[in-house]
């Protein structure tokens, strides 16, 4: 397959720092199961402000069927028919809102719905590789998510987790960034007032005893999820931070301020041995 004409690549600095942000559906819906435009507000704010500073972010973020859900209150089944049909309302709300949000600051994001199997055959992976590329190289912000709408439940990814760690790999990112509805992993439930945040996993560090397998109420995934795909991820050279998507200027503090943040880090080999 030909490569895009080289025009498409003619904006992209080389200096600047890729990472990926990936939220989580907790992240961006309120208790009634609608969509926390105030939380995406915030979130926008702060990627517009980390593009200042030098960073290109690619974002996957949930929230599709979350939304639909709220827009299609009478509905209530997991399944795969209703869940396509939540997508389909929710994603385009989704879309819409992150659209006017980043507009307000002058940048223009793009939708990239994608399968497993994009990421199993390489021309697949090749063509979406490409795609994002030549976006991020003409400062659009790919705004990523699962195509629930076409997905199969065999073939779907375990959770956004899974995708983010993906996506980071396949486009090279220094640093992936999971923002979830806690501070990152304790050594206990993070409810326990006796539970203490974990601030650094060594690679190869097994703290899996310390964490519930309990699933989110708005997504497919838990906990136990993001250390796996923080684990995978970190393994292979990527920094991996958890940390809580609802705390103000989160994504300011881990990238601009690590030393002081609050979440868990998860080191690549080389972290690990300084």
């Amino acid at each position: 397959m030909p490569m895009l004409p080289g025009k498409y690549y003619q904006k992209e600095e080389m200096n600047k720092i890729r990472i990926a942000v990936k939220v989580g559906s907790n992240v961006l819906t309120r208790a009634d199961g609608r969509l926390d435009v105030a939380r995406m507000a915030a979130l926008v704010d702060q990627i517009a402000e980390l593009r200042k500073n030098g960073y290109e972010v690619l974002l996957i973020s949930s929230g599709a069927v979350a939304s639909g859900r709220g827009e299609l209150p009478g509905l209530s089944s997991d399944d795969v028919e209703v869940r396509q049909l939540f997508a389909a309302v929710g994603q385009a709300k989704l879309i819409e809102h992150y659209y006017d949000l980043f507009k307000e600051y002058g940048i223009t994001v793009g939708q990239i719905l994608t399968t497993r199997e994009n990421f199993v055959e390489p021309e697949l992976m090749e063509n979406q590789k490409r795609c994002m590329t030549a976006m991020l190289a003409n400062d659009i912000i790919p705004v990523i998510n699962e195509n629930d709408v076409v997905s199969i439940k065999e073939l779907m990814f375990t959770d956004n987790d899974e995708l983010s760690g993906l996506v980071a790999r396949m486009m090279g990112a220094k640093k992936l960034i999971i923002l979830s509805n806690v501070d990152g992993v304790f050594t206990g439930n993070p409810e326990n007032p006796a539970s203490e945040l974990i601030r650094e996993i060594p690679a190869g560090k097994d703290f899996s005893s310390f964490v519930t397998s309990q699933k989110s109420s708005l997504g497919r995934g838990g906990m136990a999820t993001k250390m796996g795909t923080a684990s995978q991820v970190a393994a292979d050279g990527i920094s991996v931070i958890i940390a809580n998507g609802k705390r103000t200027d989160v994504l300011i503090d881990v990238v601009l301020h690590p030393e002081s943040a609050i979440c868990t880090k998860f080191l690549t080999p080389e972290e690990s041995k300084s």
